[in-house]
């Protein structure tokens, strides 16, 4: 990602339980994500949330299942953010308890890469 060009923030608001083909959501647009080449995703649960539906989830350790908000954050340069929603609008708009997304323009300060670990050979 060049720091120079137009930069976009892409957030998907789902839940921790919604899947897409017996794989959680949130792990199948990282990685879709990644296929597209895009600089960076973070997914974050979050603890406490509600939606369109009104309906307040949140965690408890005592609950069987962990459903959470959860958020998946995409930043790159916006055409290629945007081009990256347009992939991933159709499966969305298949969610069966909805979603959210925005988009906003924002400025990168720094975007570094980190040294891979070393594998043991």
């Amino acid at each position: 990602m060049e720091t120079s060009k137009s930069v976009g923030r892409l957030r998907i608001y789902v839940s921790s339980t919604d899947q897409f083909r017996q794989t959680p959501l949130y792990e199948f647009i990282t990685l879709q994500a990644k296929k597209e080449g895009l600089a960076g995703v973070t997914v974050t649960k979050g603890i406490l949330g509600y939606g369109a539906s009104s309906v307040i989830h949140s965690y408890k350790f005592w609950e069987v299942s962990d459903k959470v908000p959860t958020v998946i954050e995409i930043i790159d340069e916006e055409d290629k953010v945007l081009s990256f929603y347009e992939h991933v609008k159709p499966h969305l708009e298949n969610m069966k308890y909805g979603c959210l997304a925005t988009f906003e323009k924002t400025t990168v300060l720094l975007y570094k890469s980190g040294q891979k670990p070393a594998t043991d050979q």
